[in-house]
Parts: structure tokens; C-alpha cells; sequence
């Protein structure tokens, strides 16, 4: 299948009616083996590679071409966060961060390298699962244990550089009400009910928004609407 990328780089999976193709990178056989066999036993996905550690990752990102990475922080060689980074910015995949702990240095890393997602190893396999589907479709995930407290936290620890309120000018009113739920942590489909309009329509207003802000992912959306307080 091919992987084709929205104006942002982020890859976007294209047919819902084809498999999403996952690439898992854990350095720790016995986990990874574990992720594999929950994600093979999912009907519509594919396990289409592993990685052992971060330079494999991006190795592996590069020739095989996956909708979604599912990536471990701690890794040898090259660290989860470095390996996110570069398979952002070359536009090979959307990542879902593995982390073992809610807040710490390696999460708030890895919002600033543009993942599309986060999830704690200690999920159950259908969250797992979910969360794949949902990075897949182009909508950022933190795990519900984490996701407004990991926002919030990140904007005010100053993690990330200090938010220009000026960069709001570029968007629309409605890009700006979008902007301000994405910040409350809602997916497409609860923003299309609270602002009464179509769910693709709230796509295009999400891809423009992330374009004309040079964001990454909608995670980053979240915080910088946070530290603009939309």
C-alpha cells in the first residue's frame, strides 16, 4: 500500500478498507514480541516490520514505508525520541510513543520531535489497538491517564519555547475555535459534534491549522493552544 502525506509531512492512511501497516520498534524481545502478536491478531492490521533499537527504526521507516511506527523511548544506539524526530521531519510515518511513565523528559522530548501519539506500555491489548487505529486516521492520542495533565504540564514547565499570541493571526475564526478543542484533548468526531459541523470538514480545518502554524501533529496544536490559553 501506498503511504501518501497531508501538507504537514504527516503520513496519512489512505484506504480504510486496506490494512494499516505497523512498524514496532522495542529493543526488548519479550515485549516486542508481545506487541506483535496483539497488533497480527487485530483484523486490519499489519505487522509489516520490527526494529530492535532507533537506528533500525529509522533504517527500517525508510525502506518499508509503515502508516504508523510504534516506537519504544529507551532504546540503544539511537533513542526513541532522536528516531521520532527524523521519521517526522522525512515524513515516513506517523509515530505512537511507547512510554513506561506518564510524565518525564522522554514524553515531553517526544512532543517536541512531532509524535502523533503517546500510550503506556501498561495498556490493554484493545487500547493498544485503539490507539493504532487512531494515529492511523490521522487523530493525535495521549493516553486518557495522561492527556490533559501531560498538556498542561508541558506548557508550563516550559518544555517547549514561548508561544508567539501573534502566529493566531494566520488562522480563520473557525481554524482558531478548532485550534481551542484540540487543546481540550478532543478527537475529530467529538470537535464535528461540539461545533456542529461535518467530521472531514473538521480534517481540513485540523491539516490547514497544522500548516499555517508549521506544526507537526496535532499533539503540538494542543500545546500551543494551551500556552496560548484558546
Amino acid at each position: 500500500m501506498t503511504t501518501i502525506h497531508n501538507r504537514t509531512g504527516v503520513a496519512v492512511h489512505p484506504n480504510p478498507e486496506e490494512p494499516i501497516r505497523v512498524l514496532v520498534a522495542e529493543d526488548q524481545a519479550a515485549v516486542r514480541s508481545g506487541l506483535v502478536l496483539i497488533l497480527r491478531s487485530a483484523p486490519g492490521i499489519e505487522v509489516v516490520g520490527e526494529a530492535t533499537d532507533g537506528e533500525e527504526a529509522v533504517a527500517r521507516a525508510r525502506a518499508l514505508r509503515p502508516d504508523v511506527v510504534l516506537m519504544d523511548v529507551q532504546m540503544p544506539r539511537l533513542d526513541g525520541v532522536s528516531a521520532t524526530r527524523q521519521v517526522v521531519a522525512e515524513g515516513l510515518a506517523d509515530v505512537l510513543v511507547l512510554t513506561t511513565f506518564d510524565l518525564d523528559e522522554y514524553v515531553f522530548g517526544a512532543l517536541r520531535a512531532g509524535a502523533a501519539g503517546f500510550l503506556l506500555k501498561d495498556s490493554d491489548a484493545a487500547r493498544l489497538v485503539e490507539a493504532v487505529r487512531t494515529v492511523a486516521r490521522g487523530e493525535g492520542l495521549i493516553a486518557p491517564a495522561v492527556t490533559r495533565r501531560l498538556i498542561a504540564e508541558f506548557a508550563r514547565s516550559g518544555a517547549g519555547t514561548v508561544a508567539d499570541p501573534a502566529v493566531l493571526a494566520a488562522l480563520t475564526p473557525r481554524e482558531r475555535e478548532v485550534l481551542g478543542c484540540l487543546g481540550r484533548g478532543m478527537s475529530n468526531a467529538q470537535i464535528a459534534t461540539h461545533l456542529t459541523m461535518a467530521e472531514a470538514t473538521v480534517k481540513t480545518h485540523v491539516s490547514r491549522l497544522l500548516g499555517k502554524l508549521d506544526l507537526r501533529s496535532r499533539v503540538q496544536a494542543a500545546v500551543l493552544a494551551q500556552e496560548l490559553g484558546v
